[in-house]
């Protein structure tokens, strides 16, 4: 029989907790393993993408066809660990994987997603699967690669059925920092590379580390700060003790409302202090419930870097960079805390600001990686409220 009518066998699936099996080519890790399958619909940063913590526990489904045919290098990844396994479990993607095309290529994709043990699935429709998520919502699923197609699909539908997925699930606890570490790099410059931290660093922030991105403490180090990276269940006395001039909460994976059984009181506690501080992503959700505000699962989530944002407070519509699945639900929020930011996709809250206080979050991703840099500002915000509060003091 000729090849041409021959019907290939699938080397990958993707099994959802209903039941459904998709069926694809493999490529990255093999074995298999369960996670949440959302969409993200950004054209590029697919290295960024896939080792973002908030991430972790999950199987990103890339809405744009072409992912892979510019490498991957080391430069680009956004975890602080790459040992550890918190990070995208699995990628679904419409074309197989090409050889690299760019200059900055260090590694062919598929050689990268196996060093870091994310699962890979191509050839599927990923049209339909988005839309399905649109309609029905993320769908607790697990992804298997086995190159000689050997499946035990009864086992991988009692698999995904069974798994408790990610709300309840405190899965900051996992991606956090293991000991507190100084940061000293700094943002990116063409043909340059990243820059180190200049002597006599004007201000001195400590950033909570949920599952921080590098990209982040660039930006805050970049602000002419001495940057110091603490474990996610550190006490207010052990962060108060670094004699911080501002404090940062970052964002992470998993349920706000499990990490914030031990991360609110500590968060209530620094807001009492007085001292400025800026959340991202998690870090926002947690602050939210450290005022008495409440989260809430979302149907699909955001994930993607052509999300439009408003800015209340300076009128101004911005482009921004989206990663969660969990939002802060705005009629919860108290009297005394501004709702600063919206989403104008679908109206859900995307920044806080207490009243009377140097205190304020938001819900994307202003480091933008990847992503536009509308809200880069965001960062020089929390240096000038920081500057203020050491003024006052000293005054």
């Amino acid at each position: 029989m000729s090849t041409a009518w021959k019907a290939s066998k699938p080397t990958a699936v993707m099994v959802l907790a209903d039941g459904t099996v998709i069926e694809g080519r493999g490529c990255g890790a093999t074995g298999a393993v369960e996670g949440e399958v959302c969409f993200n619909t950004a054209l590029t940063g697919y290295e960024e993408i896939l080792t973002d913590p908030s991430y972790a526990g999950q199987i990103v489904t890339f809405t744009f066809p072409h992912i892979g045919n510019v490498g991957a290098n080391s430069e680009d990844i956004e975890d602080l660990d790459p040992e550890k396994p918190q990070r995208a479990v699995g990628a679904i993607m419409r074309a197989d994987i090409t050889d690299p095309s760019n200059y900055r290529s260090s590694d062919h994709f598929d050689d990268w997603l196996k060093e870091r043990g994310i699962i890979g699935l191509s050839g599927i429709d990923t049209r339909a699967l988005t839309a399905m998520i649109r309609e029905h919502g993320m769908p607790n699923a697990v992804i298997a690669h086995d190159p000689e197609g050997r499946f035990d699909l009864d086992a991988l539908r009692k698999r995904a059925a069974n798994w408790s997925g990610i709300v309840g699930a405190d899965m900051a606890k996992d991606a956090t920092t293991a000991e507190r570490r100084e940061w000293s790099e700094r943002p990116w410059v063409w043909d340059e590379g990243y820059g180190g931290a200049g002597e006599n660093a004007e201000l001195h922030i400590v950033a909570v580390d949920f599952g921080v991105k590098r990209n982040i403490l660039r930006l805050l180090a970049g602000l002419g700060a001495k940057v110091t990276v603490v474990p996610a269940s550190s006490s207010a006395d052990d962060i108060l003790a670094l004699k911080p001039d501002g404090i940062f909460l970052s964002n992470g994976p998993g349920d706000p409302s499990a990490t914030g059984n031990y991360s609110v009181p500590v968060i209530r506690a620094l807001i009492d202090s007085g001292l400025p501080i800026f959340g991202i992503c998690l870090g926002h959700q947690m602050l939210a419930l450290a005022v008495g505000a409440k989260t809430v699962k979302m149907h699909q989530g955001h994930h993607g870097a052509n999300h439009p944002v408003k800015d209340h407070t300076t009128g101004k519509v911005e482009i921004v960079s989206m990663n969660h699945g969990f939002a802060v639900d705005t009629d919860s929020l108290p009297d005394d805390v501004e709702a600063t930011h919206v989403s104008l996709f679908d109206g859900t809250n995307c920044g806080l600001a207490l009243k009377g206080k140097p205190v304020f979050s938001v819900q994307h991703h202003p480091e933008a990686s990847p992503g536009p840099q509308d809200s880069y500002y965001l960062f020089q915000r929390f240096a000038d409220r920081i500057r203020e509060h050491k003024a006052g003091v000293a005054a």
